[in-house]
């Protein structure tokens, strides 16, 4: 397996196939890299050179005790583009994934970066204060946690269904992407997992955004059961430099999975224009 071990001694795996301009996608909570198959074999297949990591307690990584934070996953990434010299690459974030991407480029600049690409992501913020008012309620994500830490195997059957779009009228549901998602999950380090929902939900993301100055391309469902659109995409366009907001009428949060027959010709387009 292809692994970098970080500064802290965690060892983070990564995928890097293909050869041309670097693509490095960022996966949500709680998956991996392999949630990117579709992307992966797209790009490929069209020139790229394409790589996706597990993050730091998801997948194949390893799973310490510490660095479940934003700062922390940031500088793996930063530590991974640079064992790899990447130069000139676009950065994909899926979700939590997204933020990923937001917190890199504002902690680590822009220097090896071409373009940005947020799809259903968390920024600006989740969770709802006095500052963020329409934001999710702190209590959702409380009842993840405890759904989390009384049965995981469950909960992540239950999860991917409002994922996807699976619970609604006329959805074409897949057993087979439910599973995936499910086995991804299970990969992965519970404590890191439920350490990481205060992350997606509660890190402010406002300050990385107004520092990403290349083209930044941010795609939304308006049906995101799971994070919803005007208080994120929609929100984060309005911060970045050189924003394109793209609304999808009807995708889930999942839209990456279920729609990657529309989503991967228009990163494709975003990242030749």
């Amino acid at each position: 397996m292809s692994i970098i071990t970080t500064k802290d001694g965690t060892e983070i795996f990564y995928k890097d196939w293909g050869t041309g301009q670097p693509i490095v996608f960022h996966h949500g909570w709680p998956l991996t890299a392999d949630d990117w198959d579709a992307q992966m074999l797209f790009f490929l297949a069209a020139g790229y050179r394409v790589i996706a990591h597990d993050r730091r307690g998801h997948g194949r990584s390893s799973q310490p005790s510490f660095g479940n934070d934003m700062d922390t996953y940031a500088d793996d990434v930063a530590e991974l583009t640079a064992a790899l010299d990447l130069k000139d690459a676009v950065h994909i974030g899926h979700s939590t994934g997204g933020g990923e991407v937001a917190r890199y480029l504002g902690r680590h600049g822009t220097a090896r970066v071409a373009k940005a690409v947020l799809v259903s992501a968390v920024p600006p913020i989740m969770v709802r204060s006095e500052t963020n008012p329409t934001g999710t309620p702190i209590e959702a994500f409380d009842d993840l946690r405890r759904q989390l830490a009384a049965n995981r195997a469950q909960f992540y059957k239950d999860v991917p269904v409002p994922f996807y779009g699976f619970n609604r009228e006329g959805a074409k549901i897949s057993q087979g992407v439910m599973d995936h998602w499910w086995l991804q999950g299970m990969m992965g380090s519970a404590q890191a997992h439920y350490e990481c929902i205060k992350v997606f939900s509660e890190t402010d993301f406002t300050e990385d955004l107004k520092k990403i100055d290349v083209p930044c391309l941010i795609l939304h469902g308006d049906d995101d059961q799971i994070v919803p659109y005007a208080d994120a995409g929609v929100l984060s366009a309005k911060l970045v430099q050189k924003p394109t907001l793209k609304i999808y009428a009807g995708y889930p949060h999942g839209m990456l999975t279920v729609h990657a027959d529309v989503l991967n010709p228009d990163l494709l387009a975003f990242i030749k224009a």
